[in-house]
């Protein structure tokens, strides 16, 4: 009897020790599984405003963001070209965002949606040349409805929109003429403009719109005999230079200034009707007044440009260019 109750004692112990000895181990291992999980999004984003020149860690933190999400850049904590050109080639790719190069609230935004996986990001994708006076590029993509055509950034010479249509609006002329006509979804958006500014009393007219390189050549031709070259081109673009040829722009008047295009146009009815909703349609005024050091031409409150209607209510409301827009400063 003795023996037996020694027995259990024993195994007693034995059990006892056993399960002494394997707890802490298994509370260890369940530690130490929680602390190597990581997190879908681990990067932190700095919540400053950054710029171009900036240093230190939130310029890193930014920096790392960028690489995780594609960029090949160096992580130095400066601020540098590098970090400006992904940075404007990331704002490039969402609609909602100039492409700045400067980090703020809304990129920080949408940074964290490319973290998180919500969309994808193509390096590269966004990048459109920085405008440089000395050159002039050749466009990739002239049928983008966002590409970018100013003094130094041309369209091919041999470049016809393939889909040409004269808008349902009033011109005041009743040829067939070119200049009627539009790309289709611009066409579209214009007769939706007309339709709202006829709702409100006013008198709109559409008086240009497609032209053709050769088209431009003989005006630019003219201009140039009559002012100079330098003048000329501060009212007129170079061949290949013309938003006209994109067949996403039309220059609008009112019978109010005999339907001419000039500055008066903004002292209208029609020409304060236009500044204040075209970004309702999907238009900008594309030559505003006071960036003329930025588009290179005067100021034209007429020449409307389709950008569709995201794009163009973002410009509208920051009161930016289309370059400023694009990231090409």
């Amino acid at each position: 009897m003795k023996r037996k109750l020694l027995s259990i004692i024993l195994l007693l112990s034995v059990l006892c020790l056993f399960t002494a000895c394997t707890e802490p181990t298994t509370a260890n291992h369940s530690g130490s599984k929680d602390t190597t999980i990581e997190p879908k999004n681990d990067s932190e984003l700095p919540a400053s405003t950054l710029k171009s020149g900036d240093s230190g860690e939130d310029v890193k933190e930014l920096q790392a963001a960028l690489v995780k999400i594609g960029y090949e850049i160096s992580v130095t904590g400066n601020f540098d070209n590098e970090t400006t050109e992904a940075l404007k080639d990331f704002q490039a790719q969402q609609v909602k965002l100039p492409a700045s190069g400067e980090y703020n609230q809304a990129t920080m935004k949408w940074l964290k949606k490319a973290l998180d996986g919500e969309f994808a990001v193509e390096p590269g994708k966004g990048s459109v040349p920085i405008s440089n006076p000395e050159e002039t590029v050749i466009v990739d993509d002239p049928s983008d409805t966002l590409v970018l055509v100013n003094k130094s950034h041309a369209l091919p010479n041999d470049y016809i929109p393939d889909d040409l249509i004269a808008p349902n609006v009033r011109f005041p002329f009743t040829q067939d003429l070119p200049k009627r006509y539009m790309r289709e979804e611009a066409a579209h958006a214009l007769e939706d403009l007309f339709k709202a500014s006829d709702k409100a009393g006013l008198d709109l007219f559409a008086q240009s719109g497609y032209r053709s390189y050769n088209t431009q050549e003989s005006i630019f031709a003219s201009y140039v005999a009559k002012d100079g070259e330098d003048a000329a081109n501060k009212y007129s673009a170079r061949p290949g230079e013309s938003e006209h040829q994109t067949g996403l722009t039309m220059d609008v008047t009112s019978p109010e200034i005999n339907f001419n295009l000039n500055t008066n146009f903004a002292k209208t009815e029609e020409g304060k009707w236009v500044k204040a909703h075209a970004h309702e349609y999907g238009f900008i005024i594309r030559y505003p007044k006071g960036k003329e050091s930025i588009t290179k031409y005067q100021y034209e409150p007429w020449h409307l440009r389709y950008v569709g209607k995201e794009v163009a209510t973002v410009i509208h409301e920051k009161d930016i260019t289309l370059e400023k827009y694009l990231g090409a400063l």
